[in-house]
């Protein structure tokens, strides 16, 4: 609907009159051509995180207990909730931006008082009155409030589904690290009950040798105590497994029965790798990036509805309905009552309510964009520190490789010389467990990899991706003539 150009002059002056504060605390987005990880840093594989990364493991029993999880978990059904009210907030915030038709109709019966107004023969008389009308309303959305308000929903919308993906790959990297997590204990258990039984036949030996008077007794107390010391550390592994098979459990959302038939599986890591390049492309694949992001767009369009607040609002009406004292005249044609109309709104003052309004909503688009920016800084640094820390496992690994394979080749030896009757059985024992304790610490190693390597997928955002939103190049901006920073 087209404004008189006398109305239209005299808006374009009432607009003139009211001056929206200028935003002097306009903050900056975050630089993600810096967002980078150390040219030093290398891995063998430059990809990205699979969306079922796990699956890398070659483990079922693994690959079984993630579906469960990401099926059952009560966690998810909470994220799941919150999406849908978001969605739901949208739509009726969509809805709230169109026009709207009412149709409305009275039959009243009422007697006027004989000492009223007026006189008789109405006064005192009854007298029906009904009524019908079409009514229709439109805002005229002239400064871009609702659009702004739907910009607004539409970012919370995107940050809750954004927070649901954040929620399934942290459920997700929880389980996998648990798992690998008691495999291993269980791997570093087998490992002492071999050294238990090396250590038990040590203690034989030397009962052996203490009875034909070879050794005091101090040396058999000895081996003694050795053993009870690796009984200790068995019964800790026993009990560390314990525990972790119960968070497990309460991860996957079993009952006392659910990991009766978990098996032993010895894991394999997986190939190590990251991506030589992470600056724009990091925010697609973290879902808690991507899940800031959106809350800084929704404050924005929070931000340009307060502006448009300062503004004058524009109604425009209009209904065409009947009215009679009888039901007999109603449908007549002179019983119509049609009715148009317009009504501005224009804000003079409010005891200073608008500008605390937009303040507020400033101050938390700064406070939103200041927290985006670190948790930037913070996803670099988490993917830099760990892979870093998988550069400097794999050199480690790499050593104790060569220490092993010396550990090994020494035993060999050993029992090669006792078969010829040039070494005793002692000097092989102690070989053996050489080689045993040199296996656990490559079971640590492999451990620290395996959790490494998981720390790692969830710091890449652990197989998330999503379409780069088409204003976030805005967020990187900083002289717009928009509100973005």
């Amino acid at each position: 609907m087209k404004l008189i150009p006398s109305a239209a002059a005299a808006l374009a002056l009432l607009s003139g009159c009211i001056s929206v504060p200028p935003d002097a605390s306009r903050a900056k987005g975050p630089d993600f051509a810096q967002a980078q990880h150390a040219a030093a840093i290398r891995l063998p594989a430059d990809a990205w995180p699979a969306e079922a990364w796990w699956l890398d493991y070659h483990d079922p029993q693994l690959n079984g207990l993630v579906a469960r999880a990401l099926r059952d978990s009560p966690t998810l059904t909470v994220a799941a909730a919150r999406v849908a009210s978001a969605r739901a907030a949208f739509g009726a915030e969509v809805a709230n931006e169109g026009g709207r038709v009412d149709l409305a109709s009275g039959l009243n019966r009422q007697r006027y008082s004989s000492n009223g107004f007026f006189p008789p023969p109405i006064g005192g008389a009854w007298f029906n009155d009904a009524s019908v009308a079409l009514r229709a309303s439109y805002d005229v959305d002239w400064w871009g409030k609702h659009r702004a308000l739907i910009a607004a929903a539409l970012g919370e919308t995107n940050a809750a589904a954004a927070e649901a993906a954040q929620a399934r790959q942290t459920l997700a990297a929880s389980v996998v690290q648990s798992y690998l997590r008691l495999q291993m204990l269980w791997a570093r258990q087998d490992n002492t009950n071999a050294l238990i039984a090396v250590q038990r036949d040590v203690i034989a030996g030397r009962k052996t040798r203490m009875a034909h008077g070879l050794i005091s007794a101090d040396a058999l107390q000895s081996a003694e105590q050795d053993l009870a010391s690796l009984q200790e550390q068995a019964a800790r592994y026993d009990s560390d497994a314990a525990r972790e098979r119960e968070g497990l459990r309460a991860l996957i959302g079993g009952d006392a029965a659910a990991l009766a038939d978990l098996a032993r599986f010895q894991p394999a890591p997986a190939i190590d790798a990251v991506p030589r390049e992470l600056g724009m492309e990091l925010l697609a694949r973290r879902p808690d990036l991507a899940a800031a992001h959106w809350r800084v767009e929704a404050q924005l369009g929070r931000v340009a509805a307060s502006e448009a607040a300062f503004r004058p609002d524009i109604n425009l009406a209009a209904a065409i309905g009947l009215d009679a004292t009888s039901l007999g005249k109603l449908l007549r044609y002179p019983s119509r009552t049609p009715l148009f109309g317009a009504t501005l709104d224009l804000p003079l003052f409010d005891s200073g309510r608008l500008h605390a309004q937009l303040g507020t909503t400033r101050a938390s688009r700064n406070e939103l964009l200041a927290e985006y920016n670190e948790a930037v800084l913070n996803a670099v640094r988490d993917v830099a520190r760990e892979a870093a820390t998988l550069q400097g496992i794999e050199k480690e690994t790499q050593a104790h490789a060569a220490t092993l394979d010396a550990s090994v080749r020494l035993a060999a030896n050993a029992e090669a010389r006792m078969r010829r009757g040039l070494a005793d059985r002692a000097a092989v024992q102690q070989a053996r467990m050489a080689v045993l304790r040199q296996r656990d610490v490559g079971l640590q190693l492999t451990d620290a990899r395996l959790q490494t390597q998981v720390a790692l997928a969830r710091a890449l955002g652990g197989g998330y991706h999503a379409s780069l939103p088409n204003s976030a190049p805005a967020l990187t901006q900083s002289n717009t003539k928009s509100d973005r920073p």
